[in-house]
């Protein structure tokens, strides 16, 4: 019986999944979507919704907790600034997960962990550069 177990091992010892869970939330707050495998992206989940919760709290307290567990300050910065105020009026379901199609190489089932109503601004400027790199490279 399993009762009251939570959280999964990944197969990694507890600093090492300590730390890519941290460092995958950082990504998270930074990007506001991340790509991997499934059983990593629902256990980050739990972090990123407590992390924003947080971090909608908007005291000096709050944001001290939230600089202790991510890994860098623009992170935390982007979280009390941005991301928290967006969420300020929904009372949890910060996150969404979904399904991607297996890895190649090991048919690991694979997901997109994305923040709910995400600022896709950035992602758009990526778009453009790379089409403007198409066309210059299809005159030359």
């Amino acid at each position: 019986m399993r009762h009251r177990w939570h959280g999964r091992k990944l197969g990694r010892t507890s600093k090492h999944r300590d730390a890519m869970t941290r460092n995958m939330v950082t990504s998270l707050i930074d990007e506001e979507r991340v790509r991997t495998t499934l059983a990593k992206a629902k256990e980050v989940r739990r972090h990123a919704e407590r992390i924003i919760t947080t971090g909608k709290k908007g005291t000096l307290h709050a944001r001290r907790q939230v600089a202790s567990y991510l890994k860098t300050p623009a992170a935390v910065a982007k979280l009390m600034e941005t991301i928290a105020p967006r969420y300020a009026e929904r009372p949890g379901g910060y996150t969404r997960i979904l399904r991607l199609p297996p890895r190649q190489g090991d048919a690991a089932p694979m997901a997109l962990l994305e923040l709910i109503d995400r600022d896709t601004t950035r992602e758009e400027e990526r778009r453009e550069r790379r089409q403007k790199r198409k066309e210059a490279q299809g005159e030359a």
